[in-house]
């Protein structure tokens, strides 16, 4: 596997690939790799010739008070595992590389419409972030498809919808979330859990698991369920910032919506998880 740090190296190291016609698959990451990045780049290998990962902790996307300076770093590891996986070329930028004028610079993506709820009301700023270094991912790299974790299930939403409105020409492909065995999706932050917070944190799918259940059984008091469901986590030792039942559109759910997903996100101490799970009512 080779490494490149500028967009310039990165993109003399894909000239050849792409005078060959071969296909390119990218995964874009902020490093700390886990078994569901490694799921990521698995499937791209799969899927096209080439395969591009890149590591970039963006501090655009970060709020006040957020973790981006004990974010762990950890490129040495996470190249081992990449080749282990069969990734062919990785992109691994100091931040003025990606952000020249520096964070306050004059352009950014903003995708309005589906990033003002959920995560989006309590991380302001947070959506454009990942929207503007998507883009600039995008147009360095020119993929031919990328692939994204659905554990992250509105990011993912909304780099859908920015890829269509921009005309990328790039296949987003979302490959489902990878779980530890008590049902925990895998994360970054998961790291950041005590050892009795750990053991208490595969709660979170199982409340989500429970509500599909009710639902499942006829149950369509959203308002109701949702709250029973955010005060069991409360007693749980959860501090959650939202449970809400959608479509998979991200659209309010009615009683008649059959594609449904429920998100949730909530602090364990001071780590702030969020998962969801989507499913289709028969």
């Amino acid at each position: 596997m080779k490494t490149e740090t500028t967009q310039s190296g990165l993109r003399g190291a894909l000239r050849a690939a792409r005078k060959a016609g071969k296909s390119i698959a990218f995964v874009p990451t902020m490093g700390n790799l886990h078994s569901g990045h490694i799921t990521l780049v698995r499937e791209a290998a799969r899927r096209a010739d080439i395969v591009v990962a890149s590591i970039f902790v963006n501090p655009t996307q970060f709020g006040a008070n957020e973790d981006f300076d004990k974010y762990p770093r950890t490129l040495a590891a996470d190249s081992a595992l990449l080749a282990d996986a069969q990734c062919d070329l990785l992109f691994a930028p100091e931040a003025r590389e990606m952000y020249p004028d520096g964070r306050a610079q004059a352009t950014a993506v903003s995708v309005s419409g589906i990033t003002e709820m959920l995560c989006g009301a309590s991380r302001t700023g947070h959506f454009s972030g990942v929207a503007t270094v998507v883009s600039k991912l995008f147009n360095i790299v020119q993929p031919d498809m990328a692939l994204f974790g659905e554990k992250d299930y509105q990011q993912l939403a909304v780099i859908r919808r920015l890829t269509r409105e921009l005309c990328f020409p790039i296949d987003i492909v979302g490959v489902p979330t990878v779980r530890a065995d008590d049902g925990l999706a895998l994360s970054s932050r998961n790291g950041f859990l005590s050892a009795a917070e750990r053991q208490q944190a595969p709660l979170l799918y199982q409340t989500l698991s429970n509500l599909r259940s009710a639902i499942e059984s006829g149950q369509r008091d959203y308002s109701m369920l949702t709250q029973a469901a955010i005060a069991h986590l409360g007693k749980c030792g959860f501090v959650p910032d939202y449970l809400e039942v959608r479509r998979q559109d991200l659209a309010l759910a009615g009683a008649d919506d059959r594609e449904l997903v429920i998100l949730v996100a909530a602090r364990l101490g001071t780590t702030r998880l969020i998962d969801n799970l989507a499913f289709v009512l028969s």
